[in-house]
């Protein structure tokens, strides 16, 4: 099983550069018996009484800060995972990287001392708690192939209405489409909703190196999935509705907190590998984005929907011009065996 099965074309201006006006706004690929073209608004037409929504409700920390070595060099810094207070693994970009024992200025005063590397990340400690520093400074991360910087209403739109969590550097791009409105008519049709929390990092826009699928290993993302979460699971199960997982980072927290066989509370790290073989334990159907060719995350759906009906679905997408990744559209999809 080769990366390159798992690739398709698309034409650059597919990529969605911003949102869509309302976050609703957007279309959906209904990947069931057949292929069927809706909007996102009729999402609630899909759902039954009884089901269970799940989403990730990591929020989006805005982590990109700017500075200078003592040297007078410009430093661009990605932080990746905050691990203290004052303390965080970076990505750091300059044109010489500092040693440890040096120290960057960032533009609005604040420093950082450079500790020491830890793989491919820096490890600085800031001069003051580094939430509030980048709540105060930093600008949202957008992903590399947004190719504009950040603006004001990315601040809004690049976050779910539902995070609460800080600690993701990427958001989980699935639940961009939900507003409070699409909240509550799935809730009165009678659909639950519970919530685990996965931080995605900066690592989930990384290509596989190795040609060989099997051969990749996934960058270790933080994860909790709650006792209330699981018990919503389980009485979801015992009424006979579907588990729907909102976006690919909630089915890798269920299916880690599942591995013992049954969903059980659990936090902690997971670098969990999906692909196609992989017996899905906890989730029934998925609401996720169009992914990058070649990603683990389309191998990830392609393991849950079956190669094939998934590639189809992904040449129909690109013919009838849907939008494609963070910003883009979504598709609802059940597994091969349902279809």
């Amino acid at each position: 099983m080769r990366i390159a099965d798992f690739d398709y074309s698309l034409p650059a201006e597919l990529i969605a550069q911003y949102p869509a006006p309302a976050r609703r706004g957007s279309r959906l690929l209904d990947v069931g018996a057949e292929l069927t073209d809706r909007q996102f608004s009729e999402l609630p037409q899909l759902l039954r009484a009884g089901d269970l929504l799940v989403f990730n409700d990591s929020r989006v920390i805005p982590a990109r800060l700017h500075g200078r070595k003592h040297t007078g060099g410009q430093v661009e810094v990605l932080v990746e995972r905050v691990t203290d207070d004052t303390d965080a693994l970076v990505h750091l970009r300059a044109s010489k990287s500092p040693k440890p024992g040096a120290t960057i200025v960032f533009d609005d005063g604040a420093e950082a001392l450079v500790k020491g590397r830890s793989d491919a990340f820096f490890l600085l400690q800031f001069s003051e708690p580094v939430l509030p520093l980048l709540e105060r400074s930093g600008e949202m991360p957008l992903p590399p192939y947004l190719d504009r910087p950040a603006d004001a209403a990315d601040c809004d739109r690049y976050q779910t209405v539902y995070a609460r969590d800080p600690g993701a550097v990427a958001a989980p791009t699935a639940g961009l489409h939900f507003d409070e409105a699409m909240l509550a008519e799935t809730a009165a049709k009678g659909v639950r909703h519970a919530f685990v929390t996965l931080h995605v990092g900066a690592g989930t826009f990384q290509a596989l190196r190795q040609e060989e699928v099997t051969e990749n290993r996934l960058h270790s993302e933080r994860l909790c999935v709650d006792e209330a979460c699981c018990e919503a699971i389980r009485q979801t199960r015992a009424s006979g509705g579907r588990v729907i997982a909102v976006g690919t980072t909630s089915v890798r927290a269920l299916e880690t907190a599942s591995a013992g066989g049954e969903v059980a509370p659990f936090s902690g790290e997971t670098d969990l590998f999906i692909m196609p073989g992989y017996a899905f334990k906890s989730v029934d159907a998925l609401l996720t984005n169009f992914h990058l060719p070649q990603s683990s995350l389309l191998i990830l759906v392609a393991a849950f929907a079956g190669t094939n009906r998934i590639l189809e679905a992904y040449r129909h997408a690109v013919r009838e011009r849907y939008r494609f990744f963070s910003y883009g559209d979504s598709m609802f999809v059940t597994p091969e065996s349902s279809a």
